[in-house]
């Protein structure tokens, strides 16, 4: 664990991480700070952020899985301990990290008695497993077990929408959460007197172990500014042009009707 003690600057807006940590290999905590702020500016920042790094950043997860033995999705199988759903829900948490562009196809061959965990899981070179111990399954007699599987990055949170067609092949589909931002929350702290009152804002982020809190801090900030960019762009062209068009300032309602067309 890394801590750093708090000095407030007085002059240029700074930020810093004065706390990190890495409590396993699927749970990492990072705090950061930023200031000096006017009053009003941290909860203008800490919301967005706040958004930005639970509904902005992408992550890789399992999409779906198929074996042709397994008739439906809460049935058993001779010879596995768990059932199919609780195999599913072994997979949906498996916390992967990659470069991917869409989706990609992997797959698990096991053979029993034994544990079958996320080490046994075969992935293209751009996928990493973040804890390979992960348990899936015990298979408890000699046996195979053959799961192909569909990951897939993304963002958000996707609900599986389970169809009578898809267990016909043995496919299941499988609740994504794509977040590697597990949680996110923000704090102020006030100080100074008067009109001269400044805040400094408290970030505090906890991952899955796929981004660091400091790589989610990053990305989110970056997607931010790629959001408001346009606005800035567009605007500034829209108004030279009618401008010139009308040799005088432009009314707002007719810039608006004119922007909407």
């Amino acid at each position: 664990m890394v801590r750093e003690k708090v000095r407030v600057s007085t002059r240029t807006l700074q930020w810093k991480c004065v706390e990190s940590r890495v409590d396993n290999k699927r749970l990492c905590y990072g705090r950061f700070i930023l200031s000096p702020l006017i009053k009003g500016q941290a909860d203008t920042i800490g919301i967005a952020m706040r958004r930005a790094l639970l509904g902005e950043i992408e992550g890789t997860c399992i999409t779906r899985a198929k074996s042709e033995k397994i008739p439906h999705e809460y049935s058993t199988i001779v010879g596995i301990q768990e059932s199919v759903h609780e195999i599913l829900m072994n997979l949906k948490e498996i916390g992967l990290r990659s470069n991917l562009y869409g989706t990609c196809g992997a797959f698990i061959c096991a053979r029993g008695p034994g544990y079958v965990t996320a080490q046994d899981i075969i992935s293209p070179p751009s996928v990493e497993i973040v804890d390979n111990t992960q348990h899936i399954a015990r298979l408890t007699e000699p046996i195979d077990l053959c799961i192909g599987l569909q990951i897939e990055r993304n963002r958000g949170y996707r609900y599986s929408i389970k169809r009578p067609n898809n267990f016909q092949d043995g496919s299941y589909p499988i609740d994504a959460v794509f977040m590697p931002v597990r949680n996110a929350n923000h704090s102020i702290h006030s100080y100074g007197n008067g009109n001269e009152r400044q805040e400094i804002l408290f970030l505090e982020i906890w991952t899955n172990g796929s981004l660091t809190p400091k790589e989610a801090l990053h990305e989110a900030s970056r997607n931010l500014i790629d959001l408001f960019i346009p606005f800035l762009h567009a605007e500034e062209e829209t108004l030279h042009l009618e401008y010139n068009r009308h040799k005088g300032t432009l009314p707002p309602l007719t810039f608006m009707i004119d922007w909407l067309n």
